[in-house]
C-alpha cells in the first residue's frame, strides 16, 4: 500500500497562555486524539500522546523545554502512542499494562482490531469507510512494519490524586465506563475538566470489549454534578459546562 508522506505530521493551535491543543491531521476521525499541554510555573503536564508515528517532541520542541507528566486518559491506541518519549508517565492502574505492551501492531483497521470491533465501533454510530488508521505517514514509516512502542509507567494514579504544576493543580477522578481505568483531570480553581473519552462531544463509545455500561452510566451521574466551566475531551471539539449536562443526560436517557 503506497501512502503520500508528509513532513508536517502534528498541528496545533493555542488554547490560551497556559494551554496548546496538538493533533494528527492525517490520522482518521475516529482515532484523531486530542493532545493537551498545559503550562504550569514549575512543571508541566501533557495530556494524551496520539498515534505515536512521529515524534510529538521533536514537532513541538518549545513545548517541552522542562519538565512534564505524559498522562494517559486511558490505554487506546490513539491516546498512549507517544509516551514513551518520555520519563515521566501516569496513568491509572488498570490501564498501566496497555502502555507496557503497546498492543497496536498494524496500521490496518481491520487487522489491528478484528471484524467484532469494527461492528461494534459502527453500531455505535461511527461509519468504518476507512480501511487504515491513516492517509499519509510521516517520513521514514514503513506502513507494513509499523508497530506502537511501549512505555513503562513511572507513577499510577487513582482517584484524588493530584498533579501539583505549582500554580495549577488537577486532581484525578476515576472515569469508568469507556474502559475500566479511564480518568479525567480536573482544576476546581478554575472549572476545567480534562475528560478523556469519557465525555466528548459525538458518540460515546460503550460497546468495546472493556466497556461497561453500568459503569459508565455512573460515570455520567457524577459529571453531572460536576460545576465544570470548560470541558477538553479526547476527541472533538470543546465545550462548556451546560453542554457537558446536556451530553450526560443525553446518556442516561439513553443507557440509564
Amino acid at each position: 500500500m503506497g501512502f503520500p508522506v508528509t513532513d508536517r505530521w502534528f498541528e496545533r493551535t493555542r488554547v490560551d497562555d497556559a494551554i496548546s491543543l496538538l493533533w494528527e491531521p492525517h490520522v482518521v476521525p475516529l482515532m484523531r486524539c486530542n493532545i493537551w499541554h498545559v503550562r504550569g510555573r514549575d512543571r508541566d503536564l501533557l495530556v494524551d500522546t496520539g498515534m505515536g508515528l512521529a515524534s510529538i517532541v521533536d514537532a513541538a520542541a518549545d513545548l517541552f523545554d522542562r519538565p512534564v507528566t505524559a498522562v494517559a486518559t486511558h490505554g487506546h491506541d490513539d491516546h498512549i502512542g507517544g509516551h514513551h518519549e518520555f520519563d515521566d508517565i501516569a496513568a491509572h492502574p488498570l490501564e498501566a499494562h496497555l502502555l507496557a505492551t503497546a498492543p497496536l501492531a498494524s496500521l490496518h483497521i481491520e487487522t489491528a482490531w478484528g471484524r467484532d470491533v469494527v461492528r461494534a465501533l459502527e453500531d455505535s454510530g461511527y461509519p468504518m469507510d476507512d480501511e487504515w488508521f491513516v492517509d499519509a505517514l510521516p517520513p521514514g514509516v514503513v506502513v507494513e512494519t509499523f508497530r506502537q512502542r511501549p512505555a513503562r509507567v513511572t507513577r499510577l494514579v487513582d482517584e484524588g490524586d493530584v498533579f501539583d504544576l505549582g500554580d495549577r493543580r488537577f486532581e484525578v477522578l476515576h472515569l469508568p465506563g469507556h474502559s475500566p481505568g479511564s480518568i479525567g483531570l480536573w482544576e476546581s480553581d478554575t472549572g476545567t475538566l480534562f475528560s478523556g473519552d469519557a465525555i466528548y462531544d459525538g458518540p460515546l463509545l460503550d460497546e468495546l470489549p472493556e466497556s461497561d455500561v453500568s459503569a459508565y452510566c455512573r460515570t455520567m451521574e457524577r459529571l453531572l454534578t460536576l460545576p465544570a466551566r470548560v470541558v477538553h475531551g479526547g476527541h472533538d471539539p470543546s465545550f462548556d459546562g451546560d453542554r457537558l449536562r446536556e451530553l450526560a443526560r443525553a446518556y442516561l436517557a439513553r443507557r440509564g
